[in-house]
């Protein structure tokens, strides 16, 4: 089983950078593909990006295709969600996912989640 927890979440301007980390805990990291999600005020909550274990494949949401850009290092237990040319709309609590791929786990397919960290695009 993992731990997650988000940060780097804020303040920007819009078309302003940030960069929001996600750390695990508890269990061999390069077990897990890695998402991030966000959730806007009143809206579901919409998968942002994805990450193979070894950092491979990438997959992006429409919306921040070409704007944003997912990244892992396996040794620092570190997912990443680098961000720019930030809108308004992308204002939303932006969570860390990961779902157990290892075929040896007992937890194959369980997926976990960090509490969020909220990032807010205004002038």
């Amino acid at each position: 089983q993992v731990q997650l927890v988000e940060s780097g979440g804020g303040l920007v301007q819009p078309g302003g950078s940030l960069r929001l980390s996600c750390t695990a805990s508890g269990s061999m990291f390069s077990n897990y593909a890695m998402s991030w999600y966000r959730q806007a005020p009143g809206k579901e909550r919409d998968l942002v990006a994805t990450i193979s274990l070894f950092g491979s494949d990438t997959n992006y949401a429409d919306p921040v295709k070409g704007r944003f850009t997912i990244y892992r290092d396996n040794d620092k237990n570190t997912v990443y969600l680098r961000m720019k040319s930030l809108k308004p709309e992308d204002t939303a609590v932006y969570y860390c996912n990961a779902v157990d791929r290892s075929p040896i786990s007992a937890y194959y397919g369980t997926d976990y989640w960090g509490k969020g960290t909220l990032v807010t695009v205004s002038s």
